[in-house]
């Protein structure tokens, strides 16, 4: 943390009881394990971005009456959460001694009567008048989306009510399941437009299930960036986490372009870009693929197609039009939206209707997209049930969206203003990180009755087997980090881990997916359990899984050096050797990460430390997979060590065990390196294999990934879990 200046050593216990009422944070146990104090500047700072007033004593006093007595000015709390097809009771609080009344609006359609007690389990005077706490009593209620009203004399209250399923689902007699962890821009097919697209994914979803016998993709976020250059490459820094990128759209997959003339064809494909071999170039990718999509757009304004996209929209609602909206006010004004006249800066002023109407053919465009990509993605889910994968294609859900993009603007009442969120320092990021995320508002999300919630898992389940969750552990606490300063004076922020993983557990039991959460690092225990009591997948990762610590041999807050055998790995996980921000295996094997960190100077210790960790990890490892008689290979870092690392996946009892691309062809790039932006090519890397000449990379398209034996070998191996 940093340094606590005069006056702040300790935090006053009402500014201390104030951040408790409002899940902030005052002293956390950090990455060694030891306990962590936060300073009160930081606290103050915080409550700000909540919304609570807290900068002086007064203020101090005023907001915690408010904390305290705020529940009790109103009959039911905004947002319910119970456990569906159980009987369940909820706190309300009346004026004494009236009758009270309570029903539940079914999302079925029919009401049902709940039981009010006529005991009284607390009582309290509020500005004046006496209210007490009574129970009323539910019945069992199906899964779904629910409304409570309550009525007591002239007061009325109402809630929304989440009837949760248990747990989240798993794909019925799929026993284990192998699947690759895909990022979609870096494969590219002879058809593609220098990027990756739906197309290629569709292709890879086919192939993988119909003969290798996969049974998922783990894809990476394709939410929708901002509309305009520069395009963000980052696809965990979207505009829009539910919406998707037009980016990846097959041109000539589009109805349009097949219902085009050959002269209008021919205009489209002569707009193809000439992609640059050892790069993923976004920018001219976009301006093509914009120029084609303006081309075809008139093919969609009459008969079926036309009718089709209005379905469409009535079916997304409201936010579909703002989304698109901000996309041709983007277009027009450019980003972040905070650079906008500022009677433009809520999407529901009434400057903003008056653009939508002058910008109606923009609007009506960018809905149009997201109708493609909606298509598309559908074809995408098809092509995985017809190859018999039980799972299908699992979409990656980032943490959070740019501050100037679209989600940002048109979910704004529901967001931080003041804060972003990040990670406290650890032995990997000394200085803490600041992911620049605007972090949910937890108050104004339950007032919203986590409707914007909602409404992105369901986008994000569409058509889809699964949802991973990239730091799960957002679910039940974040890091923020008030405006102006740095990821070291920030604080933790709690949310209701009850309602996130309730509507969690709704959403993916309606599209019957799956859940996987990236949970590596710092894991509270009562987080690691209320995870697993859903069977939300964890994530095991070969280079973090070790044995317990071991006094005599490792040191305090270090990793533990032996690496767990794969017969005590836990049975809810997704396993992997590597993850897109750590090193491919043949990286590792290699020292190839070492290397390139050392290059760029972001080495967190000496070269020679790092060096001679990595030598110590990779001899520990490959005793481990020699012990297991998974490898015959005498220097340990080619072919055959890569298929024994995944072998010993095989061996575990997870679930889930997924394999990058990238290891199956010999990739030594990463595709991201944590501390670095321009310093390296981050998400801009083409799937490819080592040249002959040394830093050379040959990029390997979809049609060599399966044409490749050496890529059948690897499958083969993984395929060995429906075996086990």
């Amino acid at each position: 943390m940093g340094a606590q200046s005069a006056g702040t050593a300790t935090i006053d216990p009402a500014l201390a009881a104030l951040a408790t009422a409002h899940g902030v944070a005052t002293e956390y146990v950090g990455s060694t394990g030891r306990p962590e104090t936060v300073t009160a500047s930081t606290v103050v700072a915080v409550l700000g971005a909540l919304g609570v007033a807290a900068d002086t004593p007064e203020a101090v006093a005023k907001s915690l009456a408010d904390a305290e007595l705020t529940p009790w000015r109103r009959l039911l709390p905004p947002t319910v959460v119970v456990p569906a097809d159980e009987p369940a009771t909820v706190v309300v609080r009346s004026p004494a001694g009236g009758s009270l009344s309570a029903r539940v609006l079914t999302e079925q359609g029919p009401s049902v009567t709940a039981t009010a007690s006529v005991d009284v389990t607390e009582a309290r005077t509020v500005d004046g008048v006496q209210r007490e706490a009574r129970t009323v009593a539910l019945p069992a209620l199906p899964p779904g989306w629910h409304r409570l009203e309550v009525s007591t004399g002239a007061e009325t209250g109402e809630a929304v009510l989440i009837a949760a399923p248990a747990r989240v689902p798993y794909p019925a007699g799929a026993g284990r399941v192998w699947g690759w962890m895909l990022q979609l821009y870096a494969l590219r097919g002879a058809d593609s437009w220098g990027i990756g697209d739906y197309g290629d994914l569709r292709e890879l979803v086919r192939w993988s299930g119909t003969e290798l016998s996969a049974g998922a993709v783990v894809c990476n976020p394709l939410h929708a960036p901002s509309p305009v250059l520069p395009l963000e490459n980052s696809p965990y820094y979207p505009s829009s986490r539910r919406f998707r990128s037009p980016l990846y759209l097959r041109i000539a997959d589009t109805a349009e372009y097949r219902a085009a003339s050959p002269e209008q064809r021919a205009a489209v494909d002569a707009l193809r870009p000439e992609a640059p071999a050892d790069r993923i170039v976004r920018d001219p990718v976009w301006t093509a693929k914009l120029a084609a999509l303006e081309l075809l757009f008139p093919l969609a304004a009459s008969g079926d197609r036309a009718t089709a996209l209005t379905g469409y929209r009535a079916e997304q609602g409201q936010g579909l039009e703002d989304f698109a909206t901000f996309c041709a006010l983007a277009e027009e004004l450019g980003v972040p939206w905070q650079s906008w006249p500022a009677e433009l800066h809520h999407p529901a002023a009434d400057a903003v209707a008056a653009a939508r109407h002058r910008l109606a053919d923009r609007v009506d465009f960018h809905a149009w997209l997201q109708f493609l990509c909606d298509e598309q993605l559908a074809a995408v889910g098809d092509a995985a049930r017809e190859a018999g994968m039980p799972v299908g294609v699992v979409h990656d859900l980032a943490v959070g969206v740019d501050p100037g993009g679209a989600d940002a603007w048109g979910l704004q009442d529901v967001l931080a203003d003041g804060a972003t969120t990040g990670a406290p320092p650890d032995s990997f990021n000394q200085h803490g990180q600041n992911w620049e995320l605007p972090p949910w508002n937890p108050r104004r999300l339950a007032e919203a009755g986590y409707g914007p919630y909602r409404d992105m898992l369901r986008a994000t389940l569409r058509s889809a087997g699964g949802v991973r969750i990239d730091h799960v552990l957002g679910l039940f606490r974040l890091w923020w980090v008030p405006a102006g300063r740095p990821a070291t004076e920030g604080t933790y922020v709690r949310y209701d881990p009850d309602a996130f993983l309730g509507v969690l557990a709704l959403e993916a039991h309606r599209a019957g997916a799956l859940v996987v959460g990236e949970d590596l690092g710092t894991v509270e225990p009562h987080v690691a359990t209320a995870l697993a009591a859903r069977d939300v997948l964890g994530s095991n990762v070969i280079w973090f899984e070790r044995d317990d610590p071991d006094p005599a041999v490792d040191a305090p807050g270090e990793l533990p050096s032996r690496p767990r055998p794969p017969a005590t790995w836990r049975e809810g996980a997704a396993a992997s050797v590597t993850t897109h921000d750590l090193p491919t295996a043949a990286g590792f094997l290699t020292g190839e990460h070492v290397r390139v960190r050392a290059e760029l100077g972001v080495l967190g210790r000496s070269v020679e430390e790092e060096t001679a960790t990595a030598v110590s990890e990779r001899a520990a490892l490959l005793d481990l997979i020699r012990s297991e008689g998974l490898l015959t290979e005498p220097d340990g870092s080619g072919e055959e060590t890569i298929r024994a690392l995944h072998a010993l996946l095989v061996r575990t009892p997870c679930r889930l065990v997924l394999a990058a691309p990238g290891d199956a062809v010999g990739d030594l790039r990463q595709p991201n390196l944590p501390g670095t932006t321009d310093e390296y090519p981050n998400w801009r890397l083409p799937l490819a294999v080592p040249g002959d000449a040394p830093g050379e990379h040959r990029p390997v398209t979809l049609e060599e990934f399966r044409a490749s034996d050496r890529v059948r070998r690897f499958a083969e191996v993984l395929a060995g879990v429906r075996a086990r």
